[in-house]
């Protein structure tokens, strides 16, 4: 088995089974790895206080701690931890108020077009910090579940279909960019079939920022790396779920896995070895040895 200097992982899906679900599995099995100096990077649209219920500083040593990074909020934030196991944020991606309040704007427009046209509901979540998450399946409630689940994509399929939506999901991403460059902005849509995300960043920023401060500091490599999610599936022909962004020019040397269980099409790279969190876990311990 080959012995990776950094591994990048999602956290819902990928290393633990829902947000609120106890993480002690998934630091039993990263700790070896961080006492021996393996970098491990989580890469996930939601804050640090989601990650481990917020106690990542608690769970983990200080010289642990020291291996350990965070890409979080899409972009927004990049973190690192000081020689008091304290984290801190080396570089982010948050718009100012005045392109936040264009987002917004963006997104509120792409509501009321598939309201007016489509007879499509939709809701918003305005409370990110470089995005909103436009919900496209109101009636669908992932509990605590909330990665994407297998039927979604069949089920936002056929809601698209019975609104009128011809294109489907690449109507909404084109939808997505043309409002965006109304507003003289280049926003990065992706979707993980029940939300349709509209920002100016994505985990592509996440991983490319890491990636370069590990090269730089520590001479490690994209080779040297892999990269795991549970959202890597094609929701659409060329349209793949959020965890392909970890998938960019700069890391494509490394290696990709998708632990999903949902059929469907990857990326050309991406290698599916399914097995769910897990198959994540089991991965990690088998590399401390």
């Amino acid at each position: 088995m080959k012995k990776y200097k950094a591994i990048f992982f999602d956290w819902d899906g990928t290393a633990v089974t829902s947000r609120k679900a106890p993480a002690d599995k998934a630091v039993e099995a990263m700790k070896p790895l961080l006492a021996k100096g393996v970098k491990l990077v989580i890469v996930s649209g939601t804050t640090i206080e989601n990650i481990a219920q917020g106690r990542l500083e608690e769970l983990f040593t200080k010289e642990e701690l020291s291996n350990l990074y965070l890409g979080l909020g899409r972009g927004a934030y990049n973190y690192a931890f000081d020689k008091e196991g304290k984290a801190f944020v080396f570089k982010d991606e948050i718009p100012d108020k005045k392109t936040l309040s264009q987002i917004h704007k963006i997104c509120f427009d792409i509501h009321l077009h598939l309201l007016e046209q489509y007879d499509f509901q939709t809701d918003i979540v305005f409370s990110r910090p470089n995005y909103c998450k436009i919900d496209l399946m109101v009636t669908q409630n992932r509990g605590e579940s909330l990665f994407m689940q297998e039927n979604e994509l069949e089920l936002l399929k056929n809601l698209l279909s019975l609104h009128g939506i011809k294109g489907g999901l690449q109507d909404l991403i084109d939808l997505s960019i043309k409002t965006g460059k109304s507003y003289g902005l280049d926003v990065q849509p992706t979707c993980d079939a029940k939300y349709l995300e509209v920002g100016i960043s994505s985990k592509s920023d996440n991983v490319n920022s890491i990636l370069e401060m590990l090269s730089k500091q520590f001479g490690i490599h994209a080779e040297d790396c892999s990269f795991w999610g549970d959202e890597y599936v094609g929701i659409e022909e060329g349209i793949f779920g959020s965890d392909s962004f970890m998938l960019t020019p700069q890391t494509a040397p490394g290696d990709f896995y998708d632990v999903s269980q949902v059929p469907g099409k990857r990326p050309q790279n991406v290698q599916t070895p399914g097995g769910g969190v897990p198959h994540f876990l089991n991965f990690l311990k088998a590399q401390a040895l």
